[in-house]
């Protein structure tokens, strides 16, 4: 919010510049996002955007050419827009014609105005199209040479530069190896070389968070090591994976069943992260199993 009034973002440009991944960009920064309304619909939402988005005051509007009318009307609307309500930016994205064929060629997906001519004509007439709010914008991103964490980078620079981005969530997770490897894991540390309290009957039925095991395991020759040297990495890897503009990072551990080793390497591990000022959330996956 600016002055009191609502932030809003309007995202526009070249059909294949990125909108969709800058889309998902200010949603990970907090924004709620409209996407593709109709052109009377966005004339609607401009004039009561309070009354219509239940008192969000971080606004992303991301509109092409592929509302009909758009590269003649947009414009005017745009200029049209309270300033006393909302603090607009206009940001166009772009890209190098090689750029764009080459992107509609990998996806296989049509051009909006590719019905009525080659994508390479279509691609030169959007340009010519939306030359005018261009013209307009505040800011201009050419993505020719940026991959999806590089836009990402921009957007975050340009929309959250105080906190060097969206925070970054870091979960930890143990798993047992039998039970599979949990998805959307980013970095995966095994951990059963250490010996295996389910193999001591009085240690069996009890899991990674009570004492005993944590004192069985501490008389082990490698634990403690493994522990600070885990924790050494994460907290070397975690500010330069954030330097990235990452939005979440899933760190799990896994032993056998998921019950002992892992589970008590995941406390710990929390433990040493909160103590450098990082909040981890955990999940014991197999704990129960």
């Amino acid at each position: 919010m600016v002055g009191g009034r609502v932030e809003l973002v309007v995202v526009t440009g070249l059909s294949g510049s990125g909108k969709s991944t800058v889309a998902k960009c200010f949603e990970d920064l907090g924004y709620y996002v409209v996407e593709n309304l109709p052109l009377p619909l966005v004339r609607e939402f401009l004039a009561k955007p309070l009354e219509l988005v239940g008192g969000e005051r971080k606004i992303a509007l991301i509109t092409d050419v592929r509302a009909p009318g758009f590269a003649a009307e947009f414009p005017a609307i745009f200029r049209g827009i309270d300033r006393t309500v909302l603090h607009p930016t206009l940001l166009f994205l772009e890209a190098s014609e090689e750029s764009l064929v080459r992107r509609f060629s990998e996806t296989r997906r049509p051009h909006p105005l590719s019905s009525e001519m080659p994508v390479l004509e279509a691609i030169q007439r959007e340009r010519a199209l939306l030359d005018e709010l261009r013209g307009l914008a505040d800011l201009v991103f050419d993505t020719s040479q940026w991959n999806v964490h590089e836009i990402r980078s921009k957007v975050n620079h340009a929309f959250a530069p105080q906190a060097e981005g969206a925070e970054m969530q870091v979960s930890l997770t143990s798993f047992g190896f039998k039970f599979g490897i949990p998805t959307g894991t980013d970095l995966l540390f095994d951990v059963r070389f250490l010996p295996n309290p389910h193999f001591v009957p009085e240690l069996r039925p009890l899991t990674g968070r009570d004492e005993a095991i944590l004192t069985y395991l501490d008389q082990q020759p490698d634990f403690t090591e493994l522990v600070e040297r885990l924790a050494d990495l994460l907290l070397y890897l975690l500010p330069r994976y954030r330097r990235e503009n990452r939005s979440y990072l899933s760190v799990a551990v896994g032993c056998t069943g998921g019950r002992h080793r892992s589970v008590a390497i995941v406390e710990s591990l929390e433990r040493r992260l909160r103590e450098a000022g990082w909040t981890p959330r955990i999940q014991h996956r197999d704990i129960d199993r």
